[in-house]
């Protein structure tokens, strides 16, 4: 309360998407949810990237780790560039993960960046960590859940962790603060229309 008893916090008065009146701080800070962005439809890792932007440019730290990726022509590889404060490391390779079969390489490689992402953990190396296509490597077989979990409850109280990736495991569901599931209700693939530059990497 200021000096006339009135409430001196900027608070700002929305409507939910719920049509509920609600009340927020228009700074609020207050990071260290654990977010799992999951489902069959395109923009899971765009949403993430997206999020990351907006941080970055709230002056956060922002580090992507992708799994299952090794492609250099990735255009978010060339388009952080140019943001200061968001970086992204890949562990993988170009080519697809067989998943009844992996090679020992693929599970190296995602066990690497499991461990970095412990290691980027341990060392409070950013604000926001985003483990891109984290839970296809779960799915595959490539880590496990249980490792999944414990680097979860590792993370510092104030780092927001963002998940994403088809096949969500339950353990995970239930473990994350937010989750959002992308729903194919419409794509250009089925009708033969390749992946564009830009748009889908």
């Amino acid at each position: 309360m200021d000096g006339a008893g009135n409430n001196a916090l900027p608070w700002v008065s929305i409507i939910n998407w719920h049509g509920n009146e609600c009340l927020m701080l228009e700074d609020e800070e207050g990071l260290g949810l654990v977010q799992v962005y999951t489902g069959d439809g395109k923009g899971k890792t765009t949403a993430a990237l997206g999020l990351g932007l907006r941080a970055a440019g709230h002056g956060y730290r922002v580090l992507m780790v992708q799994f299952m990726k090794g492609k250099i022509n990735y255009g978010e590889l060339e388009g952080v560039k140019n943001i200061s404060g968001f970086d992204i490391v890949q562990f993988g390779r170009p080519d697809f993960v067989d998943k009844q079969n992996p090679d020992p390489i693929d599970i190296k490689l995602a066990q690497d960046g499991l461990a970095h992402a412990r290691s980027v953990i341990e060392n409070r190396g950013c604000d926001i960590l985003i483990l891109d296509e984290l839970n296809v490597a779960v799915d595959f077989g490539l880590v496990s859940i249980d490792d999944v979990l414990a680097l979860v409850d590792s993370k510092p109280d104030d780092m927001e962790l963002i998940i994403t990736g088809r096949y969500a495991h339950e353990r995970l569901l239930d473990r994350a603060d937010l989750v959002s599931e992308v729903h194919e209700g419409k794509h250009p693939f089925s009708k033969g229309k390749m992946a564009r530059k830009g748009i889908e990497f």
